[in-house]
């Protein structure tokens, strides 16, 4: 039975799945669909995992805090390496 993508689909998603299908990248529509499907199944699962982690984690040590969090993003963007453009770069196209 072939997937029928609705009338309500936005236009710009439906070309770029045609797209995918025509330059091989999937075998159909269907194809596509259902790959997506699997990706989103896989994404959530990992979320649930990440949740139950941070979960037992604040359990044994204590919720985790705005400061806590703030300091953690300032040490991993103090340590990130840049592999294309620059910072600015990336604010000027509105890309972070």
């Amino acid at each position: 039975m072939p997937l029928l993508i609705p009338p309500n689909t936005h236009a710009k998603l439906a070309e770029a799945i045609q797209a995918a299908v025509a330059a091989g990248d999937a075998d159909s529509v269907s194809a596509w669909a259902n790959d997506a499907i699997r990706l989103k199944v896989e994404h959530d699962r990992r979320l649930r995992g990440l949740d139950e982690f941070i979960a037992a984690y604040e359990a044994e040590h204590g919720e985790i805090t705005e400061e806590e969090m703030e300091a953690a993003q300032r040490w991993a963007r103090e340590r990130a390496i840049v592999v294309r453009g620059s910072r600015g770069d990336a604010q000027q196209t509105g890309v972070a």
